[in-house]
Parts: structure tokens; sequence; C-alpha cells
């Protein structure tokens, strides 16, 4: 198996991938002490049956520019197939701004298809490639070189069986016409703001069970210098304060490193220097928010009024409807969407797109008493009120 550690070898690698139709893609990487992605290592493999046509390129090798396979995720006749998607581009997005497109993630595919919720990869290679992965490098530290002979078989056979699960897929997908529905789930993963960490949104991610506007304002700045500290260390968040830590300082409203030091949850060494500073300026700015100017929670399906004889029965057609269209359940439409429904809310993703062809229309049928559901032998059918 080949490694490429020189550009003019990714090069020519890319060069001759872009003469097929598609390219299949994996990387390894760490996160455990960083906030972004160190990229360890990248697998390609192009229309084959072997491994001569797949390659691991090593992105620490000195000297190595990635701008040949930058070229070749922007080249719109080769589709980029990846299996679970999202953190394999965000990598790139971060590294170069680049969204690979035209773009393909098996995944999603494989959920379409009738491969259940979340197919992971060991399944597909099991069940379409008729063969088996070896897991035993997967945990493994791929920053540490030289990789061994198992950790490049183990990487390399993420992108070759890559290739018959997306032969195989795609087919299913141009029988049944869905390509189109995967078209339109490929529509967040190409989307930049998927990708983005925007600091001033980084409050909406902290559960909390107070909404008031004062509390709700420290816990927007707070969050805010988190998000803002670990990006420009490239640190985890959580390395700087937990979000139960952030919580209670919200609560506490500490206005000196004394009180810091009263805190039950915040990590010692931020109990002092640049993170206690930004925890105290956040608190005062947060204290000084007019209620006016203060993050605004959606509380809508918080105070929807849910009919429970309605979900249960949104529960039932879309379990009825994912059975008959062999797509997985969750994909079509989740928990909190058939209550969203079942309380009279109607912007939701289960009303839009092919969803509303598998399952909207009927279920808005149901919720307007236009049909019921009735028992034909095994199946649940809807019929005309």
């Amino acid at each position: 198996m080949k490694t490429i550690t020189t550009t003019a070898d990714l090069s020519a690698f890319c060069q001759e991938a872009a003469k097929y139709p598609y390219v299949t893609v994996d990387t390894e990487f760490l996160r455990e002490r960083t906030y972004y992605s160190k990229l360890c290592l990248i697998q390609l493999a192009y229309m084959g049956d072997g491994n001569d046509d797949a390659v691991l390129v090593d992105p620490l090798a000195d000297g190595l520019d990635l701008a040949p396979l930058y070229d070749l995720f922007e080249d719109a006749g080769v589709v980029k197939v990846f299996h679970a998607a999202r953190q394999d581009l965000e990598i790139f997005f971060v590294d170069q701004g680049i969204i690979p497109s035209p773009l393909f993630d098996t995944q999603v595919a494989a959920m379409v298809c009738g491969f259940g919720e979340q197919a992971g990869y060991e399944t597909l290679v099991r069940k379409i490639a008729k063969d088996t992965v070896d897991k035993s490098s997967r945990f493994t530290d791929w920053s540490r070189r030289p990789l061994t002979d198992a950790q490049k078989t183990y990487a390399l056979a993420d992108v070759t069986h890559l290739r018959v699960i997306y032969e195989y897929l795609s087919e299913e997908l141009g029988k049944s016409g869905r390509k189109k529905w995967v078209a339109e789930e490929m529509g967040i993963l190409n989307d930049p703001a998927t990708y983005q960490a925007d600091p001033d949104n980084a409050w909406k991610r902290v559960k909390t069970r107070t909404n008031s506007s004062k509390f709700m304002s420290i816990v927007r700045e707070l969050a805010r210098f988190r998000e803002t500290h670990a990006q420009a260390r490239n640190i985890p968040r959580n390395r700087v304060f937990k979000d139960d830590a952030l919580v209670e300082l919200a609560s506490t409203k500490p206005a000196s490193e004394k009180d810091l030091g009263r805190s039950r949850l915040l990590l010692r060494e931020a109990r002092r220097g640049d993170i206690a500073d930004g925890i105290l300026n956040a608190v005062k700015v947060g204290l000084a928010v007019k209620p006016e100017d203060a993050p605004k929670i959606d509380t809508r399906r918080e105070k929807l009024q849910v009919n429970p004889a309605l979900a249960d029965m949104l529960r039932v057609l879309v379990k009825a409807k994912a059975d008959q269209s062999g797509v997985a359940q969750k994909l079509i439409a989740t928990s909190a969407d058939l209550d969203a429904m079942a309380g009279g809310l109607r912007d939701v993703a289960a009303l839009r797109g092919w969803r509303k062809e598998v399952f909207g229309a009927d279920a808005l049928r149901l919720c307007d008493g236009q049909i019921g559901l009735a028992v034909k032998g095994e199946k649940v059918i809807t019929f005309d009120i």
C-alpha cells in the first residue's frame, strides 16, 4: 500500500483520480486535547477493485501541500464519497474553507435505502461488501510515526470497501428514484454554517433550567468568552470550564477572584489568571445587559399543549410509513417533531421536502381529522374519514 508524503505524488494521484466518476475519502484525526481536530491521515481511493487504486496521504509529512487534494474536492465532475462525513468535512473547511462538492454520504444514503438508523460502516461492509473490518487499530494514536502495518491496513479498508458500498447504494437510489432525497439531506453538510463555531451563539448549546433575562445574559457572555478563549488557544472548551460550572457562575455572579474561589465546580486553574479575568469580565458585561437586549429563548415547544392521543397516533403513522418506505424512522421524523405537530406547530422538518411526500402529507390529514388508522393483517393502513 502506498503512502504519499510529497506534493508531487499527491498531485499525480489526484490527477489520475479526476479521470473517474468518484473518489472515496476518509480521515484519521485526534481531538481529545485540542479545540480543532488535528488531521493525521487521509485515505483516498478511486474506481477499482484493489489496493492499487487507493493511497494513504500523510498530512504530517514535511513540506506536503494539500492543494492538489483541494483542487480535486472542487472538481464538479468527481463525486466525493464519505461515510458519516460531518467531522471529516469540518477539518477541511477549517483548514481551507472548502466543502467537497458534489458530495455523497453513504450513512445518509443507507438510512434512505433501508439499512436502519445511523447505519455503521462495519454493518455496511458486512451486508454490502460481504467482508469484515478489523477494528483493532480504531483507537490508536494516529499522530505517531511510523504508522504500523495494522494501522495502514485498517485505514485503507475505510475507502476500498467504501467503493463497493457507494456503487451499490447509488444504484439502489437510482432504481427507487430517491437520489433527490439524499441530495436534500446533503444540504446541511454543504452549508458552511454547519462548521462555523460562532462564539455569539455558543450559549445556545448550554442547557439551563432558568430563563430569566439577567441569568441568560450572563450565560451568553460566559459562553462567548469560553468559546473565544478555547479557539485562540486551540484547547477543548471543557478545559476552560464545563457547562455545569458555567451555569453555577451565572447563578452566583462572582465579582472577584475570592468569589471564584468559593465555586464548587470551577477548575482550580480557572480561578486565577486569564480565565479568571475573562469570567469576571463576562459576568460584569452580562449584568449590564438591558432586558430587551438579553438572549431570547424560543419557548414555543415548551408551552405547547400537546394532544397525547394524537402524538401516539403520529408515532404509529411514522412507524408504518417507515416500514412501507424502508427509510429509517428517525430520518423521517423525530419524537420532538411529532410532539410539535400534535401541539399544533407546522414549521417542522417532517413537513418539508421528501419527508412530506413520505409522511408529512398524511400526518397533516391525520391531525386535521381527515384520515384514520386501521390494522390490516400485520400492517397499519390509513382510511378516509
